[in-house]
């Protein structure tokens, strides 16, 4: 069952984890979020957490329509 644990990806995580997921500070990501470049926390009861696929998609470029490039 050790092994089944060590390989369990977080689908949430709170701002510290997500920023370093990114390898950026905190205060970085915040600024981020707050400028609409990285989505808002979703709400989980009292907890702030962010969904740590779409965070993926989104700086992969894999979030946006193909309808949302100008050309």
């Amino acid at each position: 069952m050790g092994a089944a644990i060590r390989r369990l990806q977080p689908m949430f995580a709170g701002e510290r984890s997500a920023a370093a997921l990114l390898d950026m500070e905190p205060v970085e990501f915040r600024r981020l979020v707050e400028r609409g470049c990285l989505p808002r926390p979703r709400r989980i009861g009292d907890l702030e957490r962010w969904d740590t696929d779409e965070l993926f998609r989104i700086i992969r470029g894999d979030a946006i329509a193909a309808d949302e490039f100008e050309t």
